[in-house]
């Protein structure tokens, strides 16, 4: 690796307003704003609009949408081709 080409790697918190979650890990971005950790130690801190707290599929809330019903109901609407 050529050295001085690649972004500094070190302690970020992520932090998601929405559900009052946040978790440090490690990352190439960083930021202005700072944080307090758990730990006693100050990391910088990018918000985030959607964590896996947040997240309809992470916390059960995601809708199986109807496919089949929507096929059928295009199908009585416009009717079937010929073609097919």
């Amino acid at each position: 690796m050529k050295p001085g080409i690649h972004p500094a790697y070190g302690p970020v918190v992520f932090r998601d307003k929405a559900a009052d979650f946040a978790f440090l890990t490690r990352s190439t971005l960083t930021s202005d704003k700072r944080i307090e950790w758990e730990d006693g130690n100050t990391y910088p801190v990018v918000d985030v609009e959607t964590s896996s707290a947040s997240h309809p599929f992470y916390t059960g809330t995601a809708r199986v949408l109807d496919t089949a019903g929507r096929v059928e109901r295009f199908e009585r609407r416009y009717g079937r081709s010929e073609g097919r």
